[in-house]
């Protein structure tokens, strides 16, 4: 697959050209493939489309051309985060063949490689194929193509800096010359021509080169040359035998200097500030990190900045800042905030890892050595942070949140109180001016007290009477004295805000007061206009007229709509906290939480009929219908049109509503929203925070209210999402936790479905006799219970713990049993993970055929259900069958690709599967000595994940490379390891034969586990 953007937009898939469209698909695949492997916001997506004047409908024509696209892409082109994405390896988009050749000619030449930065020169730029972003349009492409010619002009400069070192300059007249004539203000590119000239013995040439030049720069910009044409002119004038181009210089760090605006009127708080100030300026051997914290509008934001400001002569190579944005719906994303530090401190977005992590270390690196300060304003909680933290003991932090970072480790902490009342007055006097806070100091202290001492309500105060220079101050003490409670009650925006929200509110007629003041309780941010009808207990038309009042009165504001589907309404975070306060001061509490109680079972309704039209989700049984009393009878289209969009919009709602609904201690709702969010959402995408989320509300509700049922569901919940991120003991706990509670309520049903989940634990931790004990225990209760689709994953578990065993033929019986069981249930996605079982057993016989199709046929069906994760494994499985037919080399892009998919869904199992398999793959093509490094990478993931059966597999293949490598001494030393783990867990591996350097067909196989049943 190719992407092209370098000379007209094109995409090719197996060399044939795909079908792309006009101007604006072309624009937008030109985009994506600009961010290949990031996601690409739809808000970006319309921008560089249309610009600042899209049409109403451009999200929904932003599906359109991304459906068109896929046609022709298949699923290298995806929905992700609210986004798209558009999965290609860089070596697939010539912008970034580009950027990475360039990078290594400027490296070779920087280390003297002439030859080499020439070459590498050269690759880059015959990449071009004309003017970039050929056929793209809009105000986007325009910058997009400047800065691409740009970069494309440097590289040529480079280019042509090494050939003249080298000593070329004579063949580099003619194509000097157009390049100066195509660009005559350029001064590098006619310095560049003066030494050609002059190296092909043409001096006279080289100074009226020279005097063009400068003539045309006082012409149109009225500037003499640069210092560097001056220099080289006057070389050769002087006539110097080696006239060369200047020794290339490392290009200097960029800088940053991110600060905000320091207010000049700052007043107080000097022993806060010379507290922070010692602090972040000492030498403490390590990085230094500051934390202040306080209740909105104690002026956190404004000490963090005035602080920077102070210390940044000591931080002399920069200071970046971010506004993290912790109280709003959607708090700013790490990753991109990473994404701008890079940018700041000079790497090109191509360059910017795709992965979290991978940016954090980056950006660590960046900063080590240097004297950086990092200002992080308005931090949710600690999570939100831990990958901004600078590593170099020369930087420091300073971050400002509401709540105090008590996890943050090693942080100086500061709390930061009201003003005193003298340095209040004092800030008063400062924003009103002409000494009219003297002269009325009572008025002036009134003011203060109704204010509570908080700068920000302060600074409001005094803007409004420098505003009115008429007023007296005791006429504003007055006004605030009647409207104390609103200032009491709002302290997250200024008065004004208030005001108008207090007599908006008490505008509405009873059914709109009673909506905000639910909508408020509930603490969403961005919904759907169906949440109404739940809320307010009525039917959807009326539900709708409410919310159009609540539009027109300004207290609700249209968010969009998503990709053609209904519309969506936000409250601003002023009107959702001002509506929560009068909802626990006005609604009856008994209603209130019906209230909430009604609207999570709503929202369930709709995630179980959205996770039932997702193929590859864990969901199971047939959705419950949704309540017409709430729901039109096209209500559900919406859903089924597009239950992963639907999913997208909803997500931080859903997660809200169960912390809500947790709060109110609902546990039931809370229980069954939370595990059905799991099964058909989060499982699914890896979105491992908000399970976490979910689960723990609840069960911090179900533990307070004595829900010992909830606590037990919830629990196995736990267990399934640490087994999904490789916290293998943690989740035999939670199981452990589940078991017990089940057993206490006498859920025997439970209780075998939590042993089947920790039968898997146990297999993959190498407790075969465990395993088995546990899936003996649970198939009876499941047969019993009629249980069809758990009995087929218990038969599963016995398939694969035999196959661990080594007793292939109980194996290969028990995964056909899985298979035909799926099949009779309709389960398409089980029966993918048993073909891909039955495949793995063939392959442990060495029936390499039947193994290669089982395979193949999983790869195909998974797929087609839109299953990356296991897509990824079922491609491991039968590149392995490949390996053993000799075919390794076919399947190395595959592998590499798989890798990709289980770094991006953070699955460190999965990694550390295929870095072994691409290990096998080297050692069967005859390359010990890459194979030996990528081993040694997935013994170390072993070794994290604390399973000893799989680290001891991996030291048996570096066994034999070590053997291939001739260091006999190490290859004994590592089979001799494997071998005693082997025999500790019972492993059919400690009776097999220590493998030889034989490669391709005759090597020994053996099995990985299944990730899921």
């Amino acid at each position: 697959m190719e992407f092209k953007v370098l000379g007209p937009v094109e995409a090719w898939v197996h060399g044939s050209p795909v079908a792309v469209g006009g101007p604006k698909p072309k624009t937008l695949l030109a985009l994506l493939a600009i961010h290949a492997g990031r996601v690409v916001s739809l808000d970006q997506l319309v921008d560089a489309v249309w610009g600042d004047q899209p049409p109403d409908q451009s999200r929904s024509a932003i599906y359109t051309y991304v459906s068109s696209l896929r046609r022709g892409l298949g699923d290298v082109l995806s929905r992700s985060g609210g986004g798209y994405l558009l999965t290609a390896d860089l070596d697939e988009v010539d912008l970034h063949v580009f950027t990475s050749e360039v990078t290594e000619g400027r490296k070779a030449l920087a280390e003297g490689d002439l030859e080499g930065a020439a070459v590498r020169f050269a690759t880059a730029l015959d990449v071009w194929r004309g003017t970039p972003l050929g056929g793209a349009q809009g105000a986007w492409a325009e910058g997009e193509r400047s800065r691409l010619e740009e970069m494309r002009l440097a590289a040529l400069e480079d280019r042509f800096d090494a050939d003249l070192a080298i000593g070329r300059g004579e063949s580099l007249v003619v194509e000097l010359g157009a390049a100066v004539a195509e660009n005559p203000l350029r001064e590098r590119l006619r310095s560049q021509l003066m030494l050609a000239l002059h190296h092909a013995g043409r001096q006279a040439d080289a100074l009226a080169c020279y005097q063009d030049g400068r003539r045309i720069l006082l012409d149109e910009l009225g500037l003499e040359p640069g210092p560097a044409l001056r220099a080289t002119h006057e070389r050769i004038l002087r006539g110097d035998a080696d006239v060369r181009p200047a020794e290339p210089a490392s290009r200097p760090a960029p800088t940053p200097s991110q600060l905000p605006f320091d207010i000049g009127d700052f007043t107080g708080r000097v022993a806060e500030q010379e507290r922070l100030v010692a602090w972040l300026t000492a030498d403490t051997g390590s990085v230094r990190v500051c934390a202040i914290s306080g209740q909105p509008g104690a002026g956190k934001s404004t000490l963090a900045a005035h602080v920077a400001h102070v210390v940044r002569d000591h931080f002399g190579d920069g200071q970046l800042y971010a506004n993290l944005r912790g109280v709003q719906a959607v708090p700013a994303d790490p990753a991109e905030v990473l994404a701008g530090f890079l940018r700041a401190l000079g790497v090109a977005d191509p360059a910017i890892p795709a992965d979290l992590e991978e940016r954090a270390q980056l950006y660590r690196t960046l900063v080590a050595d240097r004297r950086v300060l990092v200002v992080l304003d308005d931090a949710r909680d600690e999570r939100q942070i831990r990958a901004l933290l600078p590593g170099g003991a020369t930087c420091a932090l300073l971050v400002s949140s509401r709540e105090r970072m008590g996890a943050l480790s090693g942080a100086a902490q500061l709390h930061l109180r009201v003003l005193r009342d003298d340095e209040a007055v004092e800030l008063l006097d400062r924003v009103v001016g002409d000494d009219r806070v003297p002269a009325e100091p009572d008025a002036a202290r009134e003011i203060v007290r109704l204010c509570g001492h908080l700068p920000l309500a302060l600074r409001i105060a005094g803007a409004r009477l420098a505003a009115r220079p008429q007023w007296k101050l005791s006429r504003l003490a007055e006004r605030l004295g009647v409207q104390r409670r609103v200032l009491q009650e709002l302290t997250l925006g200024d008065l004004e805000v208030r005001g108008s929200l207090a007599l908006s509110y008490d505008g509405l007629g009873e059914r709109e007061r009673t909506a905000l003041r639910r909508l408020g309780l509930l603490d969403v941010s961005t919904f759907g206009g169906w949440l109404l009808a739940p809320l307010l207990d009525c039917g959807p038309d009326e539900a709708e007229e409410v919310v159009e009042r609540l539009v027109d009165s300004q207290l609700l504001d249209i968010a969009a709509t998503d990709d053609g589907l209904a519309l969506r309404y936000r409250l601003h975070d002023l009107t959702r906290a001002f509506a929560r306060e009068r909802g626990e001061a006005e609604e009856p509490a008994a209603e209130a939480k019906a209230a909430c109680a009604r609207a999570a079972e709503a929202w369930l309704s709709l995630v179980e009929l959205a996770g039932s039209r997702m193929p590859h989700a864990h969901f199971g049984g047939t959705p419950v219908a949704l309540d017409p009393r709430y729901f039109g009878r096209d209500a559900a289209d919406d859903v089924v049109a597009d239950p992963e969009g639907w999913f997208d919009a909803e997500q931080a709602g859903l997660v809200a509503v169960v912390e809500r609904v947790s709060e109110l201690d609902l546990t039931d709702v809370a229980t069954r929203l939370a595990a059905t969010l799991c099964s058909s959402r989060f499982a699914v995408r890896n979105l491992f925070g908000q399970w976490w989320r979910t689960h723990s509300s609840a069960l911090e509700a179900a533990r307070r209210t004595g829900d010992r049922a909830g606590e037990a569901r919830l629990l196995s919940g736990l267990g399934w999402l640490s087994y999904e991120q490789d916290r293998f003991d943690e989740a035999a706990r939670y199981y452990g936790q589940a078991l017990d509670a089940f057993r206490e309520g006498d859920d025997a049903l439970g209780e075998a479905a939590t042993r089947l989940s920790l039968s898997t634990v146990m297999r993959e931790r190498g407790e075969l006799d465990w395993a088995t004990e546990l899936l003996e225990l649970a198939l009876p209760v499941l047969r019993s219970h009629d249980q069809r689709g758990l009995v087929a994953q218990a038969l599963h578990g016995l398939g694969r713990v035999l196959t661990e065993r080594g007793e292939l033929e109980g194996a290969l019986e028990n995964c056909a049993r899985t298979l035909d069981s799926y099949r009779e249930l309709g389960d398409r996605h089980g029966e993918a993970i048993a073909l891909r079982s039955v495949g793995i057993v063939h392959r442990a016989a060495g029936r390499w055929d039947e193994a290669a199709e089982h395979c193949a046929e999983a790869v195909r069906v998974l797929r087609t259900l839109g299953d990356r994760l296991m897509s990824a494994y079922a491609v491991q499985a039968l590149a392995k069958v490949r390996i053993r037919q000799g075919r390794a080399d076919a399947v190395r892009s595959d592998l590499l690709e798989c890798l990709s998919t289980c770094g991006e869904m953070q699955d460190g199992f999965g990694q550390a599967l295929v870095l072994r398999t691409l290990g096998e793959l080297e050692l069967a093509a005859g390359r010990p000595d890459m194979a030996r490094r990528y081993l040694d990478q997935s013994l170390h993931r072993w070794a994290a994940l604390a399973l000893p059966v799989w680290r001891a597999r991996t030291l048996r293949d570096l066994a034999t490379a070590f053997t291939a490598l001739g260091e006999p001494a190490a290859a004994d030393r590592e089979w001799t390891e494997a071998l005693e783990i082997f025999a500790a867990h019972g492993s059919r591996e400690a009776r097999e034969p220590r493998p030889s350097t034989t490669t391709g067909s005759s090597r020994t196989a053996w099995v990985e586990p299944v990730r899921a049943s």
